[in-house]
């Protein structure tokens, strides 16, 4: 057995153990076991062997016994049990966004929901609000977080699809015929929604490699096997694929499959305009056929004398042409960003306090973050009316009095209302810090009423920042029937911050129109719109959308340090 199958073996016994609510300690040793052993510099087997499996950090004498046990019999009692005490698909309910095993736990013992189909099932038809601990606001997160996990139709959401990849290429890794690996494909792009897995390594032993592919956990069925390319169906029905090659040719290949095609077949073109040829396989000079092997993907592309191109870009939207003209922008990264300035607390719908999140925020590194719950119209949410509000505004001035290294912005996601006024007077958004604009209703209003609803938050001289412009729900909601460039226009000519939302079901505004926007000198801000601490790492999937979109860190608003925020916000 390769280590990887038995760390998902520890794992799995983990995951089971915490549903059932087993002591924390054990389901603790089991990760750790599982963590230590997927890590391992050499083979597992040859570790016991040589009796040194206790050496292992984690590893004491009841789990070497175990590990003893599964690399002889496939399996261990252990786990044989707990698997005929829960249901095997109960455990793909933890990768469910923001369900824990305690939930799962609760509902599988009230309703015998064992599968995400019924768990889905019992959302919609509001059997899970009535279960102790849990109400609207759960039943609505676990609806998101299944969407999210599963994508729309043919698709997976990003992260969904970003995680499945990122665990496979770490169980390979401790494979040691494998030299290198990385993700591909579309997936290395960014791209919002992913179609199939693509996964690329290099060894002089494919068939070691593809053998222990086709043995991964999770794997439901086998589409294709070759000696360098499998493919196949994971649980949650995603494709992988995997291309194995010799290892002087993983960068051209990496390159090749990364894609885009059309950025691919432009950049083919172009060598063979030079006398060369390019493909997966290495650069070759076309009269005499004089290969060479790019020790990295930066020297293919500095072989035409160009800049390298970062894989968000390669869509042939204009980026080899200014690589060869050195005009590539200096793309936004995550260390750039601040501040996180779109936010909720449980003083509306989000799950935790301000304190909470403020100590989340300080251990990202931030300088602010901006509390944003939402406005009194928004009953299903807990909107604030005026009382709480200022209410909040006093507890955020104690706390900035009391934490160190990290402001607090009172402010507010105010509701535009189908009227075009705002669902605050100016008297009490003037006391803000920042306020955020956005819809929440009338979504079927016609073009001409939605846009000017939008434009009259722009035009509203206490609004900074317009939120989620489109309104779209990656695999649920269309975007609004909305005039982005009559809305982009407006938000240039009255300084208002248009947001890239990154919660990844949203990326709203998309790559495209975010591009538009910075074309049009609209500045941009990059907030989670966070529901919860965990929330606040969505930030990185905002970045990779900005980056699809040329942004640099001066386009963004939320990349200044405190004291040039509030004086461009107070600018306005």
């Amino acid at each position: 057995m390769k280590n990887f199958e038995v760390a998902f073996i520890f794992s799995d016994i983990a995951n089971i153990l915490e549903i059932k609510g087993e002591n924390f300690f054990k389901v603790r040793a089991y990760r750790r076991a599982a963590h230590a052993i997927s890590n391992l510099p050499e083979d597992l087997q040859d570790i016991v062997e040589e009796n040194r499996i206790e050496e292992v950090e984690g590893i004491g004498k009841a789990l070497s016994e175990k590990i003893r046990e599964i690399l002889s019999t496939g399996t261990c009692k252990l786990y044989e049990d707990l698997k005929k005490e829960f249901p095997r698909d109960i455990v793909a309910m933890l990768r469910i966004p923001g369900l824990g095993a305690k939930k799962i736990k609760i509902i599988y013992d009230a309703l015998h929901i064992s599968s995400i189909d019924e768990l889905e099932q019992a959302a919609v038809s509001h059997r899970l609000r009535t279960l102790p601990g849990m109400g609207v606001k759960t039943e609505l997160a676990i609806l998101k977080g299944i969407r999210m996990l599963r994508g729309e139709a043919g698709k997976t959401l990003l992260p969904t699809a970003l995680a499945l990849a990122e665990d496979i290429v770490s169980m390979l890794t401790t494979m040691p015929e494998v030299e290198e690996i990385d993700i591909a494909g579309s997936l290395r792009r960014r791209k919002e929604l992913i179609g199939d897995i693509d996964i690329l390594a290099s060894s002089n032993k494919p068939d070691d490699v593809i053998e222990g592919f086709l043995r991964l956990p999770g794997v439901n069925e086998i589409l294709a096997k070759g000696s360098t390319k499998a493919s196949v169906r994971l649980d949650l029905g995603i494709q992988v694929d995997l291309r194995v090659v010799e290892p002087c040719l993983f960068h051209c290949a990496l390159q090749y499959f990364t894609g885009s095609k059309e950025h691919n077949a432009k950049l083919r073109s172009i060598f063979q305009q030079k006398g060369f040829k390019l493909n997966e396989y290495g650069i070759y000079k076309e009269n005499s056929g004089e290969a060479f092997f790019p020790r990295s993907e930066g020297e293919i592309y500095n072989f035409l004398k160009m800049q390298y191109i970062a894989p968000e870009l390669r869509e042939d939207r204009g980026e080899l042409e200014a690589a060869m003209q050195g005009n590539l922008p200096v793309l936004l990264e995550r260390q750039d960003i601040k501040g996180d300035l779109h936010i909720h607390t449980d003083w509306s719908d989000g799950n935790n306090s301000i304190e909470a999140i403020a100590a989340a925020a300080k251990s990202m590194g931030y300088e602010y973050i901006a509390i944003t719950d939402h406005s009194k119209s928004l009953k299903i949410a807990g909107g604030l009316d005026e009382k709480r509000l200022r209410e909040q505004m006093e507890v955020i001035k104690k706390l900035n009095s009391e934490i160190e290294g990290l402001r607090i912005l009172s402010g507010i996601e105010v509701d535009i209302l189908s009227n075009e006024i705002m669902d605050f007077d100016d008297e009490i958004l003037s006391k803000l810090d920042v306020v955020v604009a956005s819809i929440h209703s009338g979504f079927k209003q016609d073009r001409e009423k939605l846009t000017r609803r939008i434009i009259a938050a722009c035009e509203n001289p206490h609004v900074d920042i317009i939120a989620h412009p489109t309104g779209r729900m990656l695999g649920k909601r269309e975007p609004y029937d909305v005039d982005m460039d009559l809305i982009m226009k407006a938000a240039a000519r009255t300084n208002t911050i248009l947001e890239i939302n990154s919660s990844p079901d949203r990326l709203d505004l998309n790559d495209m129109m975010a591009r538009r926007a910075k074309d049009m000198g609209v500045k941009i801000a990059i907030n989670t719109d966070a529901h919860e601490k965990e929330g606040l790492k969505d930030m990185r999937f905002g970045v990779w959308n900005a980056r699809r979109a040329w942004l640099e860190k001066d386009n963004v608003i939320n990349t200044r340090p405190l004291n040039m925020l509030i004086k461009e916000l107070n600018g306005r």
